[in-house]
């Protein structure tokens, strides 16, 4: 299921990645989605119109966001001395990658803000791992830390592959060694 949704999200980041281009007009081209919650659309909600830029600033903000609070987490309810080296490590590239993205959103004509508020399977993820501790934590943690850094290198590529604003694409770009590391730490850490 894991694996469908990461697929999903990937095909969602590339598709709206071409939603910003510019049509003949002059004027941007926007997409509009049904509102979500838990991962279904609700008839009858006010949709959402986003440019491909403002989707991707969305997504990796909601990534950094999700890193950073599972990681504090992590301090808190892990017991391997590996899963609190880990959560430290992401805590500050995370703050990092964050600061990056608004500087390269900031950019953008006109200029975006990210807004890193969690999806649903995001916020339903942080609250299960809110609910163990010791060994239980550090086996979830370390299984949402390789299954979200494998989304979010997912849709960095499509991002910096086909994006629509030149800002975004150096700072997709830039961040796909990072986050192929940090996944490769997650996948190998020993707890």
């Amino acid at each position: 299921m894991t694996f469908r949704k990461t697929i999903i999200t990937a095909a969602a980041v590339v598709a709206l990645a071409g939603c910003g281009r510019s049509n003949e007009a002059g004027q941007a081209n926007t997409m509009t989605t049904n509102t979500e919650v838990d991962g279904n659309n609700v008839p009858g909600t006010p949709s959402v119109t986003a440019s491909g830029a403002q989707s991707f600033a969305n997504v990796a903000a909601a990534s950094d966001a999700f890193e950073i609070e599972t990681s504090r987490l992590a301090l808190a309810n892990g017991a391997s001395a590996a899963v609190k080296s880990y959560a430290n490590k992401m805590i500050e590239a995370h703050t990092t990658s964050t600061a990056k993205l608004k500087t390269a959103a900031a950019g953008v004509t006109p200029a975006i803000t990210p807004d890193p508020a969690l999806n649903a399977e995001q916020q339903q993820k942080l609250d299960q791992l809110k609910t163990l501790n010791g060994a239980a934590f550090d086996q979830a943690y370390k299984t949402e830390q390789a299954a979200g850094h494998q989304q979010t290198l997912d849709a960095l590529k499509a991002y910096a592959a086909t994006g629509d604003a030149p800002q975004l694409k150096t700072f997709a770009s830039e961040m796909i060694p990072i986050v192929t590391a940090h996944l490769n730490m997650a996948k190998t850490m020993k707890i």
